[in-house]
């Protein structure tokens, strides 16, 4: 009837919203992080490689396992000086995944390097090692594996690749303070890890970034480039042997990360054991597909908590549709990253001229990503696995409100 106003149980169409609370803030700050500010700015000494850097570098180098590091201004430039103190620039190849923040594949641009794509794994979101191969050229020089929400991507069989064909291996562990593959922590098995302390990561200072490495070779290379050209043995100050840049970090973000790196075990506990309650609810929904487990990865930070949502499964609802509706119902949701390959960059003038690529970028075309990031991927952020397990149910039980009033939508 005109002028009659229909209203459901879903919150998206008229009904109660199941969560009003919000779930935790993020970042996470004391006592700790005000004094260190405090000592900071009384010491004069703000920045240029002065003591709370010191410490920060020698606590994550103990942390993660490694002999060397770079602490740096942020993530993204720790792949832009790897990749120099690799000797790799113009002509040469990096093979990337195409789910990923666009700083990746940015780094190798930026270094005059051509990005190749390698396809994901669907139940994973991580570069499928099985793929790396046929990618491969006598241009190929490094290969950058991304641990996708915290995830180790299966590094027994891409160092097996890399070896076979002499590439260097920077691990994107942006999201991976703390995870591990077998035991060892990301960022300690490649030749080099690369990591972001900006402002949503799990050890966060705002911007900052951290380059690990047992190579002492690489090492020196690299604090020599982020550290104006100079050298590591000690030249004269203004004697810069180097064509370097400026990628210091400052005193005020490595007294925050001290500071944060103190918490941060505890913090990856708890979500460790949330991520666990909750895929154990998303498991008995038969439209949701959670990541499966694997003995291998003996820890995972849980930057993102990852699923996949099945649209034939719940009555060809699209994605934006379920998406929209649990917004709706209090639960924060993203689809996640889009096909880097299929962003504008790729077709600027720009591009090409840094790159000397003569890839068509728009030929592209890699199934699962394809798949994953128009479809199916789901996910939400590390915050809210830091709540309780009444806030994981109300997670679960916001899907299955939706599941059960789908016609609503419809």
């Amino acid at each position: 009837m005109k002028g009659v106003c229909y209203m459901g149980k879903l919150a998206i169409t008229g009904g109660s919203k199941l969560r009003a609370k919000g779930f935790p803030v993020w970042p996470v700050y004391g006592k700790e992080e005000a004094d260190g500010l405090q000592r900071v700015l009384e010491s004069r000494q703000w920045g240029t490689l002065g003591p709370e850097v010191k410490k920060f570098t020698e606590k994550f180098n103990k942390y993660l396992g490694v002999k060397y590091g770079v602490a740096v201004t942020n993530g993204t430039v720790t792949m832009e000086v790897l990749l120099r103190a690799m000797g790799i620039g113009y002509g040469d190849e990096v093979l990337v995944p195409p789910y990923t923040f666009v700083a990746t594949v940015s780094a190798v641009i930026t270094v005059g390097a051509t990005p190749v794509f390698v396809d994901i794994d669907e139940e994973t979101f991580n570069m499928d090692p099985e793929k790396m191969e046929v990618a491969i050229t006598p241009a190929t020089k490094a290969v950058i594996p991304v641990h996708i929400g915290g995830r180790s991507c299966d590094m027994d069989k891409i160092m097996a690749v890399a070896k076979k064909h002499n590439l260097m291996v920077i691990e994107d562990a942006a999201h991976a303070h703390g995870s591990e593959w077998k035991g060892q922590k990301s960022g300690s098995v490649g030749t080099a890890g690369s990591f972001s302390f900006q402002a949503s990561k799990n050890l966060n200072s705002g911007e900052g970034g951290f380059i690990s490495t047992n190579d002492k070779e690489l090492f020196e290379m690299s604090w020599g480039i982020h550290h104006c050209g100079r050298d590591y043995s000690g030249t004269v100050w203004y004697g810069h042997p180097l064509v370097g840049t400026n990628a210091r970090m400052t005193e005020w973000q490595a007294v925050i990360l001290n500071a944060q790196l103190d918490r941060m075990d505890q913090q990856i506990d708890k979500r460790m054991e949330n991520a666990k309650y909750l895929t154990s609810r998303l498991n008995e929904i038969g439209c949701i597909k959670t990541v499966p487990e694997d003995d291998r990865i003996t820890r995972n930070s849980y930057h993102l908590y990852l699923f996949r949502y099945m649209e034939e499964q719940l009555k060809g609802l699209p994605r934006e549709k379920f998406l929209k509706a649990l917004g709706a119902e209090g639960i924060p949701v993203s689809p996640g990253y889009t096909c880097l390959y299929k962003m504008p960059l790729f077709q600027t003038e720009q591009m090409k001229k840094m790159t000397g690529s003569k890839i068509d970028y728009t030929k592209v075309y890699l199934d699962v990503a394809e798949k994953v990031t128009e479809h199916q991927g789901v996910w939400t952020t590390q915050n809210v696995l830091l709540g309780e397990k009444e806030d994981m149910d109300d997670f679960a039980n916001a899907i299955i409100k939706v599941v059960e009033n789908v016609d609503e939508i419809l």
